[in-house]
């Protein structure tokens, strides 16, 4: 395989007024997360899959005993008003050209699929740990900006760069004539955040008018937040312990 590569499962037919949602991997796996739970919780339909010479060179055992390439596959779900069209994968490009090779199959099939709207999935790394996770944003149009402010998404706030497919996507989706917007979870980035995912979950399925139920990823927040708390203790305990002695404190435990 000397370049990425589509491969159709079926041939799709016209859809109503669909959108794209890419889910992959990044900054505490919240793409990751949403774009599984949209996929698993709407049974949506395995229609490609995308494998690349960018992505590592190994594949996957499987519990059968057999192999696969790791791959990015997209899912499709036929709701009443509108279409979803979700990617979701093993990994992302692992350099520049790779990225931007990746990202232009992507859009070339998403054109094809007459897709007019993406929306990526990622992580904002704060450091620390919030009770409430914020939504930041930012988008490839000031109409979208004005609407998702009504369901609470932070703008403006948010600063830097966006690496990956996340930001690169809806970027190059805006020089293609596609509507792009990429929402960030506020996360400490250092695990999986489950409860960072569901704040996107609730805010993404009011804003394109899909009923998903959260009854499952609120149960896995649950359990994330009780985890969290736990380590956030044993830190203060140490912190304590530390600032308590008056022997020096050593970086080698």
């Amino acid at each position: 395989m000397e370049r990425t590569t589509i491969v159709e499962k079926e041939k799709v037919k016209k859809l109503k007024n669909p959108v794209l949602i890419i889910g992959l991997p990044g900054i505490g796996l919240i793409g990751q997360v949403v774009g599984r739970y949209i996929v698993k919780e709407l049974k949506a339909k395995r229609i490609a899959n995308l494998y690349s010479p960018h992505f590592p060179h190994q594949v996957f055992m499987t519990k059968k005993g057999g192999i696969r390439l790791i791959k990015n596959s997209f899912y499709l779900y036929k709701g009443r008003k509108r279409d979803l069209v979700i990617l979701v994968g093993d990994v992302q490009a692992l350099n520049s050209q790779g990225q931007y090779e990746v990202a232009g199959h992507v859009l070339d099939y998403a054109k094809k699929l007459g897709i007019k709207q993406i929306i990526t999935i990622g992580g904002y790394s704060t450091g620390k740990i919030s009770e409430k996770r914020k939504i930041y944003a930012v988008t490839t149009s000031e109409k979208t900006r004005t609407v998702l402010r009504k369901y609470g998404v932070v703008f403006g706030v948010a600063k830097g760069s966006i690496v990956g497919a996340a930001g690169l996507i809806p970027a190059l989706g805006k020089v293609n004539g596609i509507e792009g917007m990429c929402f960030m979870g506020e996360t400490h980035g250092g695990y999986v955040d489950t409860p960072a995912a569901r704040e996107i979950l609730k805010m993404i399925s009011s804003y394109l008018g899909i009923t998903i139920s959260l009854k499952k990823i609120d149960e896995r927040a649950r359990e994330s937040e009780k985890i969290l708390k736990k380590i956030e203790d044993e830190i203060k305990k140490s912190m304590e312990v530390d600032l308590g002695s008056r022997q020096p404190v050593s970086y080698i435990r």
